[in-house]
């Protein structure tokens, strides 16, 4: 897959900002989220780019109010700095899942651990290449 990751001149470490450089619209951006686990590490929500968090539909698929990990610690427990938070190369033991907002589109466009990366992939490509655990429907309604 290295051979499709992009890089660019212009950070891309934004929703808005990858889907400019990208020259997309922002909801095909696959917006990287960190989250604390029950254990106290991290764990990964891949949604949409126009998509929110759904607080009821969060405890309801993980059992855990939905929080997210502060900036500082992203690093350490995830592996990859906020900007350029990716389902690739995490830290052993943090599990990934995806969220349905992106199944709409043919591709998505994830970040690829910097501030200025990304690759375009399909759903499908996007679970299996981030050995995602499973499809959740965690964000509030999108359309």
């Amino acid at each position: 897959m290295e051979g499709r990751v992009m890089e660019f001149p212009v950070s891309s470490a934004t929703v808005e900002l990858a889907a400019k450089a990208l020259g997309v619209i922002p909801a095909r951006i696959a917006k990287t989220l960190s989250f604390r686990d029950r254990c106290g590490g991290g764990f990964l929500v891949v949604a949409a780019g126009d998509a929110k968090i759904d607080n009821a539909k969060f405890k309801a698929a993980f059992g855990i109010k939905a929080m997210m990990l502060p900036a500082d610690e992203v690093p350490s427990l995830v592996g990859h700095a906020v900007g350029g938070v990716c389902p690739f190369a995490l830290r052993e033991g943090v599990a990934v899942t995806l969220d349905v907002s992106m199944r709409r589109f043919r591709t998505v466009f994830p970040a690829c651990g910097s501030g200025s990366s990304a690759i375009e992939l399909t759903p499908e490509e996007l679970f299996e290449h981030s050995g995602a655990k499973s499809w959740v429907d965690v964000c509030k309604d999108w359309q």
